[in-house]
């Protein structure tokens, strides 16, 4: 299907042709919608795109802890950071503005990441394992974060 769209003219790649045959676009509002839609809220392609930025970095950087891999934190996240931006298509100052919760990096920065992540096996239908140990963490620190 993708190759299809591919090879109808034009730059844009979702696009298909309609009843009468005329080329359509489909742009973000349309992508929207379709997800305001199906959600049943006001969900947004920008609140998947922040997913994956929390939970990439996340599971990179805990693979590191684990590994022990060159124990310089700074290091570490700014290569993390790097690799969210190549695969989202950003620059690495909006990746680390707007699409990695902070909490992760403060988890990070602390060194409770990895522990933190690895304590979360247990598994929620809706969610892959990464996606539920990230959102764990991030409820956790928010509860810390309002009792303190």
């Amino acid at each position: 299907m993708v190759r299809q769209c591919q090879e109808l003219p034009g730059h844009e790649l979702f696009q298909y042709l309609d009843e009468e045959g005329n080329r359509q676009s489909i742009d973000s509002a349309d992508v929207n919608a379709y997800l305001r839609e199906i959600g049943g809220d006001d969900f947004t392609a920008k609140d998947f795109r922040t997913r994956g930025g929390t939970v990439l970095p996340a599971f990179a950087l805990a693979a590191d802890a684990a590994l022990g891999e060159d124990g310089n934190l700074k290091r570490q996240l700014a290569g993390a950071i790097r690799e969210v931006a190549r695969r989202l298509g950003n620059t690495v100052a909006i990746c680390r503005k707007c699409y990695i919760h902070p909490e992760v990096i403060a988890a990070h920065t602390e060194q409770a990441l990895a522990r933190a992540l690895a304590r979360e096996a247990a598994r929620d239908d809706r969610l892959s394992p990464e996606e539920f140990a990230v959102l764990r963490l991030l409820e956790a620190r928010q509860r810390t974060a309002t009792a303190g």
